[in-house]
């Protein structure tokens, strides 16, 4: 029995989506139809949108949804039609990363979530004309009213998570939480820098908080979103273009430099500018994705004095573990992601798209009506 939704189509890298009736085939024993309800939109839909992830087109990207599973496949045991459900990365839980807790590292983490199909080659989503529309972005292309996933990526949301907003938790503010959280772990009384303050900063700001840092700096050129980084539990921010040596600065506001520095941005001025912020020893987490491959030069004389650079995929975390707590964490008002978020209806994509290129919204959240 085939299903009908409604998807936003990538025909050509750099082009606008186009909204489109597409047909989802029979699911296989294993996968899971959801009706999202919420999607957010991340940055790295946008670099795949211009051609910088290399998913094939045609394709429906949208990797930070949300929704309630309305079919279960016949192999499928932990859930169950009616389930709401956030969705995260899609990992094979078989190798030896994904064994030891560690899926973001999933050694078939690629053709999982970039690769546009089933790993036999077929699609989950075909256009009206019938031709394949690749899909499985994240394990999920959630720029749909209707996604195949699996119960290796869909985690149950408790009952009182609104299920509207919940399709961030899944991928930019689990990167931000989970590299604070889980990767650099920091001690009470921590110092620590965020460079960015987007969906992934501000996150990274409220885990520094959680984590009882005592200093937390952001940086941000986009003044609009300072008061709200403030709000999360930044104790300063700053806005880079007013210092001629941003590291200097920082180290002066730090007592002789930050003992973390998070980098949501991922050129190379800023990398370097964050490795400059540290103070001997410390610990650099960069996060931010960059099209293609992204090369850069940093000072050796920073790393001989203890400091360390390191890379994070998606916080380094297992969905199935974290957003769980994630959720907790927003209950108790710890997490409160819906400052973060500003809700567009589904047909004004392109408003949404507009004000996050601007930089308008934090976190622009795709509702549908259904």
């Amino acid at each position: 029995m085939r299903r009908t939704a409604t998807a936003a189509v990538l025909r050509t890298y750099g082009a606008p989506l186009q909204l489109e009736q597409v047909s989802v085939p029979d699911l296989r024993p294993d996968e899971v139809l959801v009706r999202i309800r919420g999607v957010g939109i991340c940055h790295t839909d946008l670099t795949a949108a211009a051609g910088g992830v290399p998913i094939p087109v045609p394709a429906v990207l949208g990797h930070e949804g949300a929704g309630v599973v309305t079919e279960v496949g016949t192999a499928v045991t932990r859930l169950a039609v009616g389930d709401a459900v956030v969705l995260g990365f899609d990992s094979c839980r078989q190798c030896r990363n994904c064994t030891r807790g560690r899926p973001a590292y999933c050694a078939r983490f690629a053709g999982l979530n970039y690769g546009g199909t089933r790993s036999d080659g077929t699609t989950v989503l075909q256009d009206a004309n019938g031709r394949a529309l690749h899909g499985n972005w994240f394990g999920q292309s959630s720029f749909s009213s209707l996604a195949v996933v699996t119960e290796r990526n869909a985690v149950r949301l408790p009952c009182d998570v609104p299920v509207a907003l919940a399709g961030p938790l899944g991928c930019g503010l689990a990167t931000g939480a989970g590299t604070v959280l889980r990767v650099l772990r920091p001690e009470p009384d921590s110092s620590i820098v965020v460079f960015g303050l987007g969906a992934v900063g501000m996150a990274a700001i409220m885990a520094a908080r959680i984590a009882e840092c005592t200093t937390i700096i952001g940086i941000d050129p986009n003044r609009r979103r300072h008061d709200l980084a403030r709000e999360l539990g930044a104790t300063e921010v700053v806005s880079p273009d007013e210092h001629d040596d941003l590291g200097r600065h920082l180290r002066r506001l730090t007592g002789g430099g930050a003992d973390f520095a998070v980098e949501a941005v991922g050129t190379e001025s800023v990398v370097r500018q964050a490795l400059s912020s540290l103070g001997s020893p410390g610990v650099c987490a960069t996060l931010g994705l960059q099209a293609g491959r992204n090369p850069i030069t940093v000072d050796q004389t920073h790393l001989l004095g203890g400091r360390t650079l390191t890379g994070v995929i998606e916080g380094d975390t297992d969905p199935h573990r974290f957003l769980p707590e994630l959720a907790d964490l927003w209950r108790d008002g710890r997490f409160p992601v819906e400052k973060l978020v500003r809700t567009f209806d589904f047909t004004k994509l392109d408003d949404a798209l507009d004000a996050v290129r601007s930089g308008e919204v934090v976190k622009a959240v795709l509702t549908f009506d259904n």
